[in-house]
C-alpha cells in the first residue's frame, strides 16, 4: 500500500553538506538528506507506483537498449529530448510533488521535471554525458536524489583530463549541480559486476520551453 507522509518520521534526515571542492563547476552533497526509513519507504513506493519504460538508443552507429529503467514526470508539455529519444511527461503523482516540495526548499530552486533511473543491478549503468540540452537553460541546476544501493558517480573536467573526481552517492543521498558544472565537466555511473541490489536515482531539471 502506498502512504504520502514520507517526511513524518521523528528520525529524519540531514540538511548538513559539504562542498565538493573542483574547480569550474557548483558541486554539493547532502550525504545523508533522508533518514534510512525515509529512503526506504519512498524506494519501495517508487519502484511499485513509477510507470517504468524501457527505450532504445542509436549508439555507435547501432540501436541498443538503454541500461536502465525510466520514466519522465513532470508539468503539462515539458517534453525533454536527449541522445535521440523524445520523453513526453507523465503528470506529476502525490509521492512526486511531496518529494519535490523537499527538494525544491533545500536547493531554492523551482523545478517543473524530474527523469527517474532503475537501475536493476551493477550491469545497469550510465555512459559518460552532460545534461546540457537546450531546453535545460545557460546554467542548469540538477538535483540528484539516490535510493537503494549506493553506487560511484564519475566526474572528469571536458578539456582538462587530469581533472576527475569521483563520489559515491548512498540512500538517501542528495547532490546538487549547478553553475557552470554542465558545461565544464561530463559524468556517468558505471557497469559494476559486483553489485546485485537496485538503485532507483531522480534528476530534478527545469525545462526552459
Amino acid at each position: 500500500m502506498i502512504t504520502y507522509d514520507l517526511f513524518s518520521y521523528s528520525n529524519t534526515g540531514s540538511t548538513s553538506c559539504s562542498a565538493i571542492k573542483i574547480p569550474d563547476a557548483e558541486v554539493i552533497l547532502y550525504p545523508s538528506l533522508l533518514s534510512y526509513n525515509e529512503a526506504d519507504q519512498l524506494f519501495d513506493n517508487l519502484k511499485t507506483s513509477i510507470i517504468w519504460e524501457k527505450h532504445k538508443i542509436k549508439l555507435y552507429g547501432g540501436v541498443h537498449d538503454v541500461p536502465r529503467l525510466t520514466a519522465w514526470y513532470g508539468d503539462p508539455n515539458k517534453s525533454y529530448v536527449y541522445s535521440g529519444i523524445k520523453l513526453k511527461p507523465r503528470l506529476w503523482n502525490p509521492i512526486l510533488l511531496k518529494i519535490r516540495e523537499k527538494i525544491e526548499t533545500i536547493s531554492k530552486t523551482k523545478f517543473n521535471s524530474v527523469l527517474l533511473n532503475l537501475y536493476r543491478s551493477g550491469s545497469d549503468s550510465v555512459l559518460w554525458h552532460s545534461d546540457d540540452e537546450p531546453e535545460l537553460g545557460k546554467n542548469p541546476v540538477i538535483g540528484s536524489l539516490s535510493l537503494g544501493e549506493a553506487r560511484e558517480f564519475q566526474m572528469k573536467h571536458k578539456y582538462n583530463r587530469d581533472l576527475k573526481q569521483k563520489i559515491l552517492l548512498q540512500h538517501g543521498s542528495f547532490l546538487l549541480m549547478k553553475g557552470k558544472t554542465q558545461h565544464n565537466w561530463l559524468h556517468q555511473i558505471p557497469k559494476r559486476k559486483n553489485i546485485k541490489g537496485e538503485r532507483i536515482n531522480l534528476t530534478f531539471r527545469t525545462i526552459m520551453h
